[in-house]
């Protein structure tokens, strides 16, 4: 897929390798390489996998691998859990109206 100068992208890139870590980080962290995801506007035309450099919303250049074109998002809070739906009519309940118990 190619992705067309000013678009909208999101890229990856490395930080700090886990050689470079700060001394003060904890043991496990930093044995893993600080990366980071950034979405912004393409500069120049590119295909998936390219190196790029992408202007920011604040105006930043950002270097990074392009992983996707019009990224979207993804997350979601999990399944409907029918307790927690229950839960919050009970403490509505004695909240506003009092437990006679």
């Amino acid at each position: 897929m190619k992705a067309i100068k000013g678009q909208w992208v999101k890229i990856h890139s490395i930080v700090f390798t886990a050689g470079e870590r700060a001394p003060q980080v904890p043991d496990d962290t930093k044995q893993v390489p600080l990366e980071m995801w950034v979405k912004g506007y393409i500069q120049q035309d590119a295909s998936i996998g390219d190196e790029v450099e992408v202007k920011t919303t604040t105006g930043r250049l950002v270097s990074g691998k392009l992983l996707e074109i019009h990224p979207t998002y993804r997350h979601s809070y999990g399944e409907h859990i029918p307790e927690l739906l229950e839960i919050g009519t009970q403490l509505r309940k004695i909240l506003f109206e009092g437990d006679d118990e």
